[in-house]
């Protein structure tokens, strides 16, 4: 089978998660992916915990198909050497603070001026333009920034964080689907171009119809904890020995529902007739079914109403999910040999393509384990590398 983005090059000056997530999507469709590193300390990750064999779980899940070069910025050889490699590539991507590769020599205009049709992708916290374009953004202060954590957690709680890094693995999903809709682009022009990716764009977008809805009616939205604005049963419940969670989407389903769990009589309730009347009854409604599920336990419920066909499930555990039988149906764990971590299992490419799927041919790399590969390439003799290491240019 053939790899999608196979001769795609990509120069990767990006660090921490979501420009690493967004290579590496490219890498696994078969794009050759360069990352520089800084020598001696390498993308943050790395020092990040917990360990698996000396080597961070963290850079671990987000750098498979790589090749890394250390390469010390602060060095005009070192920036000489990154716009060679601009020269040659089809895209670069970056995640600096705004006007910092324009201080260092690899603005926009100064890869172009060396690849005219490269194209060229920031990614950054609040995008390169607006009063707040040249403010540091992480995924947790764009969690707040953007109305996520507002929206997340219990109606009379504070409002918290999201369980993992959503706002930057969206937008390194954005960043990806941008990358391949700049290739297309080209492709058909033969032009590149510049790409402008933003953690907080993203949440705005996803934001949707609670965007929408407030400036519809002027309704603030609040906190409904596991439930949804427009829904009513849609959520989690208690049952005796846990909690389970359960979507009536419709009114189809909430009939089902009842039936299934032998309460008929609530299909003739005028508060739950539809699902208009149940959101208005929200509490009622809640605490009516609450106490119903109270009384036998999770695996039973589940059952049950899944049987019925309504949407029901466990509120899983990393644990649960990394041994469950539909992911690993689904081939959603991959093994990679490593030379540190001989056991490495991360999770794999999400994309199913049946004539061009995502391959795993590269570990994540070792701190500069592809610099005299890499720069012999670009044409360096064994005695320019090591003039290079030895003048500090690159990593050791």
């Amino acid at each position: 089978m053939t790899s999608a983005l196979e001769g795609i090059k990509v120069v990767d000056l990006t660090r921490t998660l979501a420009g690493p997530f967004c290579t590496m999507m490219m890498g696994d469709m078969g794009a050759e992916i360069v990352k520089i590193e800084e020598p001696n300390l390498g993308d943050e990750t790395r020092s990040w915990t917990p360990f698996w064999n000396g080597e961070s779980t963290q850079f671990l899940s987000f750098n498979r198909n790589k090749r890394s070069l250390s390469l010390n910025l602060k060095e005009k050889e070192g920036i000489d050497i990154v716009l060679g490699l601009a020269a040659e590539a089809d895209v670069m991507v970056e995640s600096f603070r705004a006007g910092a590769l324009d201080r260092m020599g690899l603005s926009y205009d100064a890869v172009t001026a060396v690849n005219p049709n490269i194209i060229y992708c920031s990614i950054s916290g609040y995008g390169r333009t607006g009063p707040m374009a040249d403010m540091p953004g992480y995924d947790l202060i764009i969690q707040a920034y953007s109305g996520l954590m507002n929206l997340t957690g219990e109606p009379d709680g504070r409002p918290l964080r999201v369980g993992f890094s959503l706002v930057d693995l969206f937008a390194g999903m954005m960043a990806y689907g941008s990358i391949m809709t700049a290739l297309l682009h080209k492709r058909n022009t033969g032009r590149g171009q510049r790409i402008d990716t933003s953690l907080l764009d993203g949440q705005v977008a996803a934001m949707s119809y609670h965007a929408t809805g407030y400036i519809g009616t002027g309704v603030e939205p609040h906190r409904l904890g596991s439930g949804h604005p427009s829904l009513v049963p849609y959520q989690s419940f208690p049952a005796s020995d846990g909690q389970f969670i359960l979507g009536c989407a419709n009114n189809g389903l909430w009939e089902r529902l009842c039936r299934a769990i032998e309460r008929p009589d609530l299909l003739d309730d005028p508060r739950f007739t539809d699902n208009t009347d149940r959101v208005e009854h929200r509490a009622e409604c809640i605490d009516t079914l609450s106490e119903i599920f109270s009384t036998k336990p999770v695996a039973t419920w589940v059952e049950l109403i899944t049987g019925a066909g309504i949407p029901c499930g466990p509120i899983n555990r990393v644990s649960d999910v990394v041994n469950d039988k539909q992911v690993k149906a689904r081939n959603m764990f991959v093994d990679i040999p490593h030379p540190k971590v001989p056991d490495l299992r991360v999770p794999a490419s999400p994309l199913k393509l049946e004539d061009s799927p995502p391959t795993v041919r590269r570990h994540p790399p070792l701190l500069g384990q592809h610099n005299e590969e890499i720069l012999s390439e670009s044409g360096h003799t064994p005695e320019q590398i090591e003039r290079l290491r030895e003048a500090g240019v690159i990593g050791r």
